[in-house]
């Protein structure tokens, strides 16, 4: 049965809710990004949000809303990260969004990387989006990386706690980490609050956003450096999620 929702397509509700709107190269290349998504996606397993609404709601919308303060100014050049980018969101819509942009995207999984980088190519990007395969863990030590970007995100990556790890090492003094989660309660505040504190860093606003049909609650939660990050994080491979610093009491000792 055809989809018949008014979010379906690239209409004028979805950028209402947006409160943005491409202009006509930029909605192509959203347009060729779905449909090198659903390519890609039939010979490598991305993401199985490719289709009608899955692809403008769960894929485009959620992916640009938490920039409409950057989207106001596109051309701005900004050094952005998308950590865990899996098949490419948000960092691919980013980039199309924001022409100012430089991107790098980061995956430790090589097929995915791969197909990133292939679309990245065939959507004339390739002079603006770097992609790295390899845990963030190794990127956050990196020097190229490192203490370098004025926007870090990740969307679906891990717990409030492991992300802020994963972000804030890779900002410089005047970044900002983009978290995106979908509901927030007390709990979750209080775990990142004190990795915040290991961190040097401090929470700077939290939105929501209720996505349309049905989709749920999305919240967004900006975060900035107080100081440099302390040189321990992050810390080894693997150890971000097995002892989230939010989580292990002991953490504070490391």
């Amino acid at each position: 049965m055809p989809d018949t929702s008014p979010f379906a397509i690239p209409g004028p509700e979805l950028w209402s809710l947006l409160g943005w709107s491409p202009d006509t190269n930029q909605l192509q290349q959203l347009v060729d990004l779905q449909n090198l998504l659903q390519d890609w996606n039939s010979r490598v397993n991305l993401t199985r949000l490719v289709q009608g609404e899955d692809f403008w709601i769960a894929q485009i919308l959620d992916s640009l809303w938490p920039l409409l303060p950057e989207l106001k100014s596109p051309d701005t050049p900004r050094r952005c990260i998308d950590v865990g980018t899996g098949g490419g969101f948000p960092g691919l819509a980013v980039a199309i969004a924001l022409p100012g942009a430089e991107l790098t995207l980061v995956d430790s999984v090589g097929r995915k990387t791969a197909a990133v980088a292939a679309m990245a190519k065939s959507l004339g990007l390739s002079n603006r989006v770097l992609v790295r395969t390899e845990r963030v863990e190794r990127t956050g030590q990196d020097p190229s990386c490192r203490g370098c970007f004025d926007l870090a995100m990740a969307r679906a990556v891990g717990a409030a706690p492991v992300v802020a790890e994963y972000l804030v090492p890779l900002l410089r003094q005047s970044g900002e980490a983009l978290l995106y989660r979908g509901r927030w309660n007390e709990t979750d505040e209080a775990e990142l609050q004190t990795a915040l504190k290991l961190l040097k860093a401090r929470s700077l606003s939290l939105q929501r956003l209720e996505l349309p049909c049905q989709r749920g609650v999305r919240t967004l939660i900006r975060l900035g450096p107080e100081a440099a990050t302390p040189r321990i994080y992050p810390r080894a491979t693997g150890l971000p999620g097995k002892m989230p610093l939010g989580v292990q009491a002991d953490d504070s000792r490391s």
